[in-house]
């Protein structure tokens, strides 16, 4: 009875092991995917931020990168640092209103960059490759998603175009999100306003340590030329006869 008891056990402990590797063995690990850096940035600023591009295929090469900028958070003045072995193309799109950089008014911004590897320049399996940005002034919004489109040797085509999830968990292909925080207001007219006050008060003080210093003064030779005065009376008064 306790031998058939022992394998009743280990058989059904078995077959829950088995249960849980075809039910684990569905979920495949997160995969390295295209992103930002640095991540986060202030709105009103300017930024130099890199497209960080990791190679997932075991055999093919990235050859092409495409990154769309959103439509609903333009940015007026966009520029693209060289990629050796790689050349770089620029779209625009029309805006209304427009988009005011350094006093002027631009209606047009750039909307989408394609880098293209020339050669044998493309990213090889196990390796990355960074796609470097300026961008600015960036706008008054919380977030930035760049959806981006990475395009491989052998055709295969990765979309990481999905925007984060309302819950905070990541989705399965995310694109590149740039999270832009406010500026913090300026503490120059209060920091100017205190030595005001501070050297006002100083001189306030200093004048009336002035006054008191003079004050002191005056009755000081005051009291010197009574004191001489009734010396010189006491000295010429006649001196009384017995």
């Amino acid at each position: 009875m306790i031998r058939l008891r022992r394998t009743a056990s280990a058989t059904a402990a078995l077959a829950l092991g088995a249960v849980a590797t075809a039910v684990l063995g569905f979920a495949a690990p997160a995969s390295a995917h295209v992103t930002v850096d640095p991540q986060e940035a202030t709105q009103g600023g300017y930024g130099r931020f890199a497209f960080r591009v990791p190679n997932e295929s075991d055999t093919a090469s990235t050859t092409k990168l495409e990154v769309v900028l959103p439509e609903n958070a333009p940015v007026g003045s966009v520029s693209t640092m060289p990629v050796p072995g790689w050349t770089v193309a620029v779209e625009k799109r029309k805006v209304d209103p427009p988009v005011e950089v350094h006093g002027s008014q631009l209606s047009e911004v750039v909307s989408k960059i394609t880098w293209t590897a020339a050669g044998a320049a493309g990213v090889k399996p196990g390796q990355f490759q960074e796609f470097p940005v300026s961008m600015g002034p960036l706008p008054q919004a919380e977030t930035m998603v760049f959806k981006t489109l990475q395009t491989y040797s052998d055709g295969n085509v990765q979309r990481w175009i999905e925007e984060p999830l309302p819950g905070g968990e990541e989705p399965e292909t995310p694109a590149p999100v740039l999270t832009l925080t406010a500026a913090s207001p300026s503490a120059a007219p209060t920091g100017a306003a205190a030595p005001q006050a501070d050297d006002d008060d100083d001189a306030g003080s200093d004048g009336v340590a002035t006054g008191l210093a003079v004050a002191g003064l005056v009755a000081g030779v005051g009291g010197l030329l009574l004191g001489g005065l009734a010396f010189s009376r006491t000295r010429r008064a006649p001196t009384s006869r017995e």
